[in-house]
């Protein structure tokens, strides 16, 4: 992978001190209390812990799509609270891709036209030529005109990782990817993931329950309670064949 950034900075990640404070009818909620993270550019980090313990709040901080309420959060050399909406949007559209459990596709598009679209929103005039690239890259090629109700959940989440690494972001955020997939299958989905990685120098940042696939990472961050109690480096894995 790339061993730099934009504008050459070896971080990809950097939390400092970050809180997350969300109202409720009780009141309110700390979601996260204090969290510390640097990712170095083309790292893989897996991220674990139970249920409510902060993992999915701060993927949404890290991807501008949640505002911390106190601390800094800086992404591929961009302090984000800093930007207003609209230039979260281009931040996150010019530097992440972003993939969920659930998909996420658009239901009334094929396959080709849910990955063009974030190229389109780019402005690039060959969207589609590399919509096809994408899907071909994921051996979806045979499967450019389906819908996502004419996939099944390996293909739909294929079709997201083509859709996600379309722009070549340089950071790719995953939360669960392989939760509604059977084993085998998001082995596959998770080699690909790692391939396309490797292919574009992308960093990569990974929730998951799976403690064999957090291993499949060279560090695995742990969180409880909104912090992160420990932090393990290990020799990953074996990844993907060839790589």
């Amino acid at each position: 992978m790339n061993s730099s950034g934009p504008g050459g900075d070896d971080t990809m990640i950097d939390l400092v001190d970050v809180h997350l404070t969300l109202g409720s009818e009780a009141g309110e909620v700390n979601i996260l209390r204090g969290v510390n993270l640097t990712v170095g550019a083309g790292e893989a980090v897996s991220v674990v812990g139970p249920s409510g313990s902060g993992k999915t709040s701060m993927l949404m901080v890290i991807a501008g799509l949640e505002r911390a309420t106190s601390g800094t959060v800086k992404v591929a050399g961009q302090a984000l609270g800093s930007l207003n909406e609209d230039a979260l949007a281009l931040f996150r559209r010019d530097h992440v891709g972003i993939v969920f459990q659930s998909f996420h596709l658009v239901p009334t598009m094929s396959a080709l036209e849910n990955v063009a679209v974030p190229l389109e929103l780019a402005g690039r005039r060959d969207a589609f030529d590399r919509a096809a690239d994408g899907l071909a890259a994921v051996g979806l090629d045979h499967r450019l005109t389906h819908c996502p109700g004419q996939l099944s959940g390996g293909e739909q989440q294929r079709v997201a990782l083509a859709r996600a690494f379309s722009v070549q972001p340089h950071l790719l955020l995953a939360d669960e990817p392989t939760g509604n997939l059977d084993g085998a299958t998001g082995a596959h989905v998770i080699d690909l993931m790692f391939e396309l990685a490797e292919r574009n120098g992308t960093t990569l940042l990974l929730i998951t329950h799976d403690v064999d696939l957090a291993g499949r990472f060279g560090r695995t961050v742990h969180m409880a309670d909104g912090e992160i109690t420990e932090t393990r480096h290990q020799q990953p894995t074996v990844r993907a064949a060839g790589a």
